[in-house]
């Protein structure tokens, strides 16, 4: 399936499939990583641990559901306990000069790939995005989008050093 991710005011990230809006990310501020994700009427919020904020946790409600650390070479690892069952997903960067972001599961399998884009007439940020038969069979779907989208935003922040 195709999805389509657009920054509005800097701060805000709407998911679209098909033009109609299925989800979005909103930061606290511009290059934070405090973040809050609305899916349909639930609400998530996505917080950084530690000193340089390298460890998230996503919470709904007071629950940890999903954690992520950007490991030394770039990919950042995930653990999800959605349903109390544990899996592990690898978010990583591919390519120089052809900008692409994947996420795969512990066996492999290819979720998704992201492709982002500028638009230099606004100065906003774009995903395309496209997902795998696999993802779109989870339940955790559109989340599991949204934190893939927090986390190349995660991953270009980190890289210019601008992020807290």
């Amino acid at each position: 399936m195709k999805y389509h991710a657009i920054a509005e005011k800097y701060t805000k990230f709407v998911l679209t499939q098909n033009g109609k809006q299925i989800a979005q990310l909103n930061y606290k501020s511009w290059f934070k990583f405090s973040a809050e994700i609305q899916v349909l009427n639930t609400r998530y919020l996505v917080e950084p641990k530690g000193f340089w904020g390298n460890n998230v946790e996503v919470l709904h409600g007071n629950k940890v559901i999903l954690e992520f650390t950007m490991n030394w070479d770039g990919s950042i690892v995930m653990k999800s306990h959605f349903n109390d069952m544990d899996k592990n997903y690898t978010f990583t960067h591919k390519g120089f000069f052809r900008e692409l972001f994947s996420l795969t599961d512990e066996k492999g399998n290819e979720l998704l790939i992201m492709k982002p884009s500028i638009q230099w007439r606004s100065l906003n940020y774009e995903y395309q995005i496209n997902t795998s038969e696999i993802l779109e069979s989870f339940d955790e779907k559109n989340l599991l989008l949204l934190i893939s989208l927090h986390c190349a935003n995660y991953y270009m922040s980190m890289m210019m050093g601008m992020g807290t």
